[in-house]
């Protein structure tokens, strides 16, 4: 799920069965899925049910740490992808991506130009270590030759020099510090870029408090949607050392006043735009009704997650910390640790440590976020395409990438679909169905109450905004076929601080007044850490879940019409507020 800021133990199976299956039944029985679950794992072959040791196969291959992270800013996206596109080919779904292909490529990426050169006077700059660029898009301004004025710092922001005092020059700018001197290195590029528009570029002289390799890793190569480089004149922005703040202004930056001109800076930033290995991956079964197969039920996930760092962490210690003073994850708010927490946290830990080996990590695996819904996915795709009779309307698979960016591949794909779009009649999104104990804190109520987990939880968002028929689908398809899970709607309230209906990737569909429903079992410590691993996972749950999902896509596609929509359709160019 994309994060609201841009660890309690989950039950490990402990989930009961569910006692009628929508998919088609087989005569062999799945292994059941055992209660202490292994770092790693290489399951048997899936069987045509949906089944949790199915689901427990999968994800461990999907989320293993050869993947990376699986973020769609790197090749390890496509990693994930192809192992998706091998599934869905097995299984003789039909290619509905770009060119007969599974795939969809919706994101470019830019990456810099072995030939971009900076001098400051005659000294050249090491790329990385004495400045580091990001990446403004097609319309940044050349500024070769521009002088360098200092504009000021950002903790007197009072004392800024005003837009005019800069315009085609290089506006050097210090960060606010805090008592023990560390520099703030959280800048407002948005605000900067706004504030000296007229500049030729923007140099923040804050490259020492950033961690070692930081900038390299997360903007050497910088993704965004095709077509979506914005070629209106603006500044160039980059981060510089100290040392070179001193070199560009001839004296120590910290102690100038504001309108201190200094040297000359020559050079230019230059960026290689190709198609990024990120992907959406796509696919259809064909519907059994000639007059209805041209119609979908669209059923997706997203593919991607936040990839890795570069600096190992002792994983209980991580897993410990989250689950006493994080117990939301990355929507916890930075809160003080009490000494008593930091008892807890030390005890956890040694407890944990006492069970295994100590091991450094730094790959954020996506097991919940989303490789649960992935494999899901996976697992409904499979037990449609072995039923006997296929629903009356085609069945849309798609694995989005990019959500953590922005619901970048959802954004393409229903602005660039590969079928019409006025075909899909409805969107299941599952997006996080691997956790929900009654140990995970799965939100907040709209009063800020925590919310905890338990049997059979499990997230509906967005179920009746736009089609009450679907949300009594959902209800009627969980108590007919006696899947026994327990529906959570509080985190749907209008208002709801957490918005999670704008969150994921349903919304895109949405937007384009497609009624959707987002299957989600929240939120948990792990959530966009290190430790969202595949053994912290409730693989019962997912069973259930998928099986919830499908008996819903089967009702729809088997609807002698339309889901009616019968409420009022969002702004398509309007924000998304829940």
């Amino acid at each position: 799920m994309l994060s609201w800021s841009a660890i309690a133990l989950g039950a490990c199976s402990s989930a009961s069965r569910s006692t009628e299956a929508a998919a088609p039944s087989v005569t062999t029985a799945a292994p059941a899925v055992p209660n202490e679950l292994p770092l790693k794992y290489v399951g048997p072959p899936t069987r045509p049910a949906i089944a949790a040791a199915d689901m427990m196969t999968r994800l461990y291959v999907l989320a293993d740490d050869s993947m990376m992270g699986r973020s769609a800013e790197t090749e390890y996206n496509a990693k994930g992808a192809l192992y998706i596109e091998r599934e869905v080919r097995r299984l003789g779904l039909e290619p509905a991506g770009e060119n007969a292909t599974y795939f969809q490529f919706p994101l470019e990426q830019r990456e810099m130009d072995p030939a971009t050169s900076v001098t400051v006077g005659d000294r050249p700059l090491t790329i990385w270590k004495d400045f580091a660029p990001r990446d403004q898009g097609d319309g940044a301004r050349a500024f070769d030759g521009a002088p360098v004025v200092y504009v000021g710092s950002l903790g007197d922001p009072q004392r800024l020099l005003p837009p005019s005092a800069v315009a085609g020059k290089i506006a050097l700018v210090t960060v606010a510090k805090d008592a023990q001197g560390r520099g703030n290195f959280n800048v407002n590029r948005a605000q900067l870029t706004a504030h000296f528009s007229e500049a030729a570029a923007i140099a923040i002289a804050s490259l020492d408090y950033l961690p070692p390799g930081y900038m390299q890793q997360f903007y050497s190569v910088q993704v965004a949607p095709k077509g979506s480089s914005d070629s209106r004149p603006r500044p160039n922005y980059f981060y510089v050392s100290s040392a070179v703040a001193r070199a560009m202004l001839g004296r120590d930056a910290e102690s100038a006043p504001p309108g201190t001109v200094g040297g000359v800076v020559h050079g230019q930033v230059r960026y290689v735009v190709k198609e990024a290995p990120a992907r959406n991956v796509v696919a259809i079964i064909r519907g059994s009704d000639p007059a209805l197969r041209g119609e979908y039920v669209a059923i997706g996930a997203h593919n991607d997650h936040v990839g890795y760092n570069n600096e190992p962490a002792d994983h209980d210690s991580v897993k410990a910390f989250q689950m006493v003073a994080r117990p939301q994850g990355a929507d916890n708010e930075e809160t003080p640790v009490s000494d008593a927490d930091w008892t807890r946290i030390r005890h956890i830990a040694d407890s944990l440590r006492a069970r295994h080996p100590a091991r450094r990590d730094s790959i954020y695996n996506g097991a919940d976020d989303d490789g649960s819904g992935t494999t899901t996915v996976l697992e409904i795709a499979e037990a449609f395409a072995n039923a006997k009779v296929k629903p009356r309307r085609s069945l849309l698979f798609v694995w989005h990438t990019g959500e953590e960016l922005g619901l970048l591949g959802s954004s393409y794909f229903t602005d660039h679909p590969t079928v019409p779009r006025d075909s899909i009649v409805a969107q299941l999104n599952i997006d996080m169905v691997g956790r929900g104990g009654a140990n995970d804190i799965t939100g907040v109520t709209k009063a800020g109450a925590l919310i905890h987990g338990g049997p059979g939880y499990v997230q509906l968002i967005g179920s009746r905004r736009l089609s009450t028929e679907l949300g009594d689908l959902a209800e009627k398809v969980n108590t007919e076929q006696r899947i026994g899970l327990a529906f959570d709607y509080s985190l749907d309230a209008n208002g709801h601080p957490q918005n999670i209906y704008c969150r994921s990737d349903h919304y895109m569909y949405a937007r384009y007044g497609i009624p959707i429903i987002f299957f989600t079992t929240g939120g948990h410590a792990d959530y966009h850490q290190v430790t969202d691993e595949p053994q912290y996972i409730d693989y019962n749950r997912m069973e259930r879940v998928g099986k919830l999902v499908y008996g819903i896509a089967e009702r729809v596609a088997n609807l002698d019409h339309r889901v009616v929509v019968d409420k009022p359709k969002p702004n398509l160019r309007g924000g998304c507020q829940q």
